[in-house]
């Protein structure tokens, strides 16, 4: 098993939420977070004043997936995230030891 864990800008999380359920996911979290990468944020312009941004939002998915699933799940996120521009994010892929749904107590594969 493994964690997918991705940082997405906000307005791609549409596009990248109809992907996922394309290739099977049935289950995700999902958070708003605020981060920066190599930029340290950007400055935007607000009535006449310039000011910085340090930390910019974006969303979080975190999904446990069996190990065969783990490469259609990140390419469907890399896909529908990616614009071309900085900032697109990042997804990473962790060893998940052990799952265990709350509900059933049901273990590992039976609770994904």
């Amino acid at each position: 098993m493994k964690l997918v864990t991705a940082v997405i800008k906000p307005h791609k999380w549409e596009d990248v939420r109809v992907a996922l359920e394309g290739v099977g996911v049935t289950g995700m979290t999902v958070s708003e977070v605020s981060g920066y990468g190599r930029q340290k944020g950007h400055t935007e312009v607000y009535r006449g004043a310039e000011y910085d941004i340090a930390l910019v939002p974006k969303i979080r998915i975190e999904i446990a997936v069996n190990d065969a699933d783990v490469t259609p799940v990140v390419e469907a996120i890399v896909t529908s995230a990616a614009s071309g521009r900085i900032g697109d994010g990042k997804v990473w892929v962790s060893p998940l030891e052990s799952v265990v749904r709350v509900r059933t107590g049901d273990k590992d594969d039976a609770a994904l």
